[in-house]
């Protein structure tokens, strides 16, 4: 995810997005990408892609795409794959890492540098009860404006 030179990349990663501004949440295979999406969605997050997303640099700002294969499409496991409304072209303000230890007191703001723009990284556990709010509460503080 760290090459400057290319303008548009497809990540492993789901987005949703919260008030016009887009969330990539990243995670190995299993890890409550889709299920931390799928709570988003419920406190009024539209999906943009889940598991991959296209994103690419525009004017120094990265926009999130799904697929056109999986549009509109969250896998819920144990139900299987529903269709939901989705948004696209979302500018990508924030990234939420599912692999990282989570630190109770983070001792500097993270970066993640994607198609040559920096984005504000947070660590989060999907699974905890608060994650869909720690997630908007991150956005809402840390995250780039559109």
């Amino acid at each position: 995810m760290n090459n400057k030179s290319l303008s548009s990349e497809t990540l492993h990663v789901s987005c949703v997005a919260v008030k016009g501004r887009a969330v990539l949440i990243s995670g190995r295979s299993g890890s409550g990408k889709s299920d931390l999406a799928l709570r988003l969605i419920d406190r009024g997050a539209l999906l943009v892609s889940d598991d991959y997303t296209m994103v690419r640099r525009v004017d120094g700002r990265l926009l999130a795409n799904a697929p056109e294969n999986i549009q509109g499409k969250i896998e819920v496991r144990g139900i299987g794959l529903l269709e939901f409304e989705t948004a696209s072209d979302m500018p990508i303000c924030l990234v939420v890492d599912l692999d990282r230890d989570v630190e109770r007191l983070p001792p500097e703001r993270e970066m993640m540098k994607i198609a040559g723009v920096s984005v504000p990284l947070v660590a989060a556990n999907a699974l905890e009860a608060s994650a869909p709010v720690k997630v908007e509460a991150a956005l809402h503080h840390f995250g780039l404006r559109p």
